[in-house]
């Protein structure tokens, strides 16, 4: 099975849904060259021997199209009707396993002091934004807050330009200038991320009415944001103007127990959850557990469905533990703030442990498989540091470029 080359500046992009997106007995996987059946041991090896590169594969129905046959090329989101193949099982083990060995590269390389940004870390919150970016369609939007590398490579984002920018380099996706919490990926969809705390919530919104207006009713909005970030008055603002608009928008809260350092008991009354809240508002809201995938991934498809068939706009509240400090590569426990007890107990919900555990009780993933996938996403992650050190830094020139409006352009 040959692959495809991948554009080197692409080679990252959707690199969830390259080689265990297969599960043929759930999505029908099939070589497009040949229209034989492809197992996931068959699309692993031809990525490892060609690393960074798609393989010729569809899932699901033969449906012929126009212009030649249909397939997926690395670089390059599938067509929608062909996403929601990435729900299968292998595929979103995959996509969890690609963040965490991401992030920890991150973590293991930011006491160099070569990274800049403060930057927040998702290890343990794996689940959630894999389970949801998997139900959604390359049109659609994704919005994120400073916790946001998940979010960004569950949808697709290019992982050498996140490297670069965390690098400060010119040729990260804000260009150097924005850090860890400015990321961006307008080719998948996913448009941003900002520091401060509730404030990509509005924006989400207006992305959403902005595609009202124009008439893309087919295009959903997620924003997925934290606990804190439901204590701020424009999250309630927000809320009230999708709901009054009937705006397909998923509200995506990880709620991970703590605002910085502070937990749920001193900022809201008792027996009061973030659920009961959004109801207040009129709009469907769901609380379930975050740390399994598959359950995840079916609670956003079924919201994701009726957002598409004009239901309205709908939140999850999503229960999770980030690993890690608020803001830094370190564990924060010895602090005090949070019983070393409660950590342990999370940790042994470990999502990417919880699927892998389950996928190898299925039959479905064994040790060759688990280091070929460990193998190849190493690889790829190699590639996008060594090409973020090696990217160049922004000259001074543009020192004020696309931060200030100039003279010519007020």
């Amino acid at each position: 099975m040959k692959a495809f080359d991948a554009p080197p500046a692409d080679g990252d992009r959707g690199f969830g849904l390259l080689a265990a997106q297969v599960d043929t007995a759930a999505a029908g996987a099939y070589n497009i060259a040949s229209g034989q059946p492809v197992s996931p041991r068959d699309v692993t090896a031809a990525i490892a021997a060609e690393p960074g590169c798609g393989v010729p594969v569809r899932f699901g129905a033969r449906e012929p199209q126009p212009g030649g046959p249909p397939g997926l090329v690395a670089g390059q989101p599938p067509q929608e009707s062909t996403r929601m193949s990435g729900t299968t099982p292998l595929h979103l083990y995959r996509t969890m396993l690609y963040i965490r060995m991401a992030e920890e590269r991150i973590a293991a390389l930011y006491p160099e002091q070569e990274m800049r940004c403060p930057t927040h870390f998702s290890i343990g919150q794996e689940a959630i934004a894999a389970g949801v970016c998997a139900a959604l369609g390359p049109r659609d939007y994704v919005l994120s807050a400073h916790r946001s590398h998940a979010h960004y490579l569950a949808k697709g984002g290019n992982l050498r330009a996140m490297m670069a920018e965390l690098y400060g380099k010119d040729t990260g996706c804000a260009r150097g200038k924005g850090g860890s919490m400015h990321l961006v990926d307008r080719s998948v969809g996913f448009l941003g991320c900002v520091p401060i705390v509730g404030s990509t919530i509005p924006i989400g919104v207006g992305a959403a009415f902005g595609a009202r207006q124009r008439g893309e009713t087919d295009r959903v909005t997620a924003i997925f944001f934290g606990d804190g970030a439901a204590e701020t008055g424009v999250f309630h603002e927000s809320i009230n103007f999708a709901a009054v608009h009937r705006l397909p928008i998923l509200f995506v809260c990880e709620n991970n127990f703590y605002s910085v350092n502070t937990p749920m008991g001193p900022r809201q009354p008792e027996g009061r959850t973030i659920t009961d809240i959004v109801r207040g508002h009129g709009l469907p809201a769901e609380r379930a557990d975050g740390q399994e995938v598959e359950p995840v991934a079916a609670l956003a498809a079924a919201a994701i469905g009726r957002l598409r068939a004009g239901g309205g706009p709908e939140f999850l509240e999503l229960e999770t533990y980030r690993w890690l400090e608020h803001c830094g590569p370190a564990s924060d426990i010895a602090l005090g703030y949070r019983p070393a007890e409660e950590f342990e107990a999370w940790r042994r919900r470990d999502p990417v442990a919880l699927h892998r555990d389950a996928l190898r009780a299925a039959g479905v993933l064994d040790d060759a498989l688990e280091a070929q996938l460990r193998e190849d996403i190493g690889r790829v992650v190699d590639a996008a540091v060594a090409f973020a050190k090696d990217s160049p830094f922004p000259e001074r020139s543009e020192l004020l470029a696309n931060v200030y409006p100039t003279q010519a352009s007020r």
